[in-house]
């Protein structure tokens, strides 16, 4: 029997930081040489065994970003299959209480309005959450 890709439920913060243009969302770009290398995507990562989403959430930003957040509601789930991996996303409403994120796990963050990050070269499973905050 072949085995089919490895499936990861992941989750995925929507920070907002609001400027004197409109608000603004952090996206991360992922390191290269990996897989989907240089591509942009929400900051989070992999729940593991024994956690929930948040504190999933909770402990991924705080290893990849160094900062501190509560995370809020559900905004949206999509599911998506690469060649090597099938994953579940969600992406939550996340608060930053403290800390100023920065790319400790990924290549660059980037602060930019909604219109901006859709124009980013973002990871496919990413990209159903950018049209679904579009509305």
């Amino acid at each position: 029997m072949v085995a089919g890709p490895r499936r990861l439920r992941v989750v995925a913060a929507l920070l907002r930081r609001d400027s004197g243009d409109g608000p603004l969302f952090l996206a991360q770009q992922r390191l290269p040489g990996g897989p989907r290398g240089l591509l942009w995507e929400f900051p989070g990562g992999k729940v593991e065994p024994g956690e929930d989403d948040a504190q999933a959430l909770v402990r991924e930003l705080r290893e990849e970003l160094g900062c501190e957040v509560s995370v809020g509601q559900q905004l949206a789930e999509v599911e998506h299959a690469y060649p090597d991996l099938a994953l579940t996303l969600v992406l939550y409403g996340c608060l930053l209480l403290s800390g100023e994120p920065r790319p400790l796990s990924a290549h660059a963050l980037a602060w930019e309005p909604l219109a901006r990050l859709q124009r980013l070269p973002f990871c496919e499973a990413d990209v159903p959450l950018l049209a679904r905050l579009r509305g």
